[in-house]
């Protein structure tokens, strides 16, 4: 049980719902359960699913009164690299692209342990190319995003799409981002503010994708986009984190080192808040977290 002091760190908004949410979500005994609960979300009738490769596969809204061409934003599902599905982001997706009048897609793509680095990514780089070149979709405007391990496999994605020479990007959007391997073997003083994503959960989620231990040498960029040396020519940045993610330190040692580089790169940092904390839809700071992100995508898109 939390002392009053660790209790008090959490955001007043989110104090309540702290409670609830245990350190992490997932293990190796969770992750069947988890994934035979994930295939029974609902799945929005106005998403179309198409195949982009053997492997991958999008799922794609249009709203009616979007321009054609149109913006286009893909998104990338969270699940630590190991459980989850498009079907979890398709009512906040729907939202963003009612109110700014863009396509947005999400991506189906393969799971650690059995597909490891780089399936992932592979499959995520196929889904963009595939969105990039539909007929109703403008390719000068075309922004990657994920939440989590979507969020990293977002940065992975547009380091791999820079190194291939296309297709072009307007922006990163990267909610919380499992950036750095490097982070779930050092030792963690926040361990009891963690919810949902643990160090723990963190190494077993890294170690399952990368096929050995995190932390070792030689780890690929478009693996943990943090081990990146080189970011000129990465598209625009927005990174989003709460001080009590597991993934804070390393979400802003990546803008500082994007901003380093000369990539233009805003964050949103929010007191209090830890992993998933936007699952509390209905909160103010939740309501303000989004609308920063609906934000980067207008000013990305041109749409200002």
């Amino acid at each position: 049980m939390l002392s009053r002091l660790g209790a008090g760190r959490f955001h007043p908004e989110l104090r309540a719902g702290s409670r609830l949410l245990p350190r992490a979500a997932v293990s190796p005994r969770l992750v069947p359960l988890l994934r035979k609960g994930i295939q029974r979300l609902p799945a929005d009738p106005d998403f179309v699913e198409s195949a982009v490769s053997p492997t991958a596969a999008v799922r794609v809204y249009r709203p009616a009164h979007a321009p054609s061409p149109s913006p286009a934003l893909l998104y990338i599902h969270g699940g630590g690299l190991l459980i989850g599905s498009p079907l979890q982001d398709e009512a906040a997706l729907r939202s963003i692209a009612d109110e700014l009048g863009v396509v947005v897609a999400t991506v189906r793509y393969r799971l650690a342990p059995e597909h490891r680095y780089p399936a992932a990514r592979d499959d995520c780089y196929d889904a963009l190319r595939w969105l990039a070149d539909q007929p109703g979709v403008d390719p000068t405007r075309v922004a990657i995003g994920g939440g989590s391990a979507g969020g990293g496999l977002a940065a992975a994605t547009a380091l791999h799409t820079r190194d291939r020479g296309g297709p072009a990007l307007c922006l990163q959007l990267l909610v919380y981002p499992m950036l750095d391997d490097r982070t779930a073997v050092r030792p963690d003083p926040d361990s009891a503010c963690r919810r949902l994503w643990s160090n723990e959960a963190n190494h077993y989620g890294w170690s399952s994708y990368l096929g050995h231990q995190p932390g070792l040498p030689g780890v690929d960029p478009t693996a943990a986009p943090a081990r990146c040396d080189d970011f000129a020519g990465l598209p625009p940045a927005w990174i989003g984190v709460g001080t009590l993610d597991l993934f804070h330190d390393e979400a802003l040692a990546y803008a500082a080192r994007l901003r380093a580089a000369g990539v233009a790169c805003t964050t949103g940092v929010v007191p209090g808040a830890f992993h998933g904390f936007d699952a509390f839809a209905g909160k103010p700071v939740v309501r303000e977290f989004r609308a920063s992100q609906v934000a980067a995508l207008r000013s990305g898109f041109g749409l200002d």
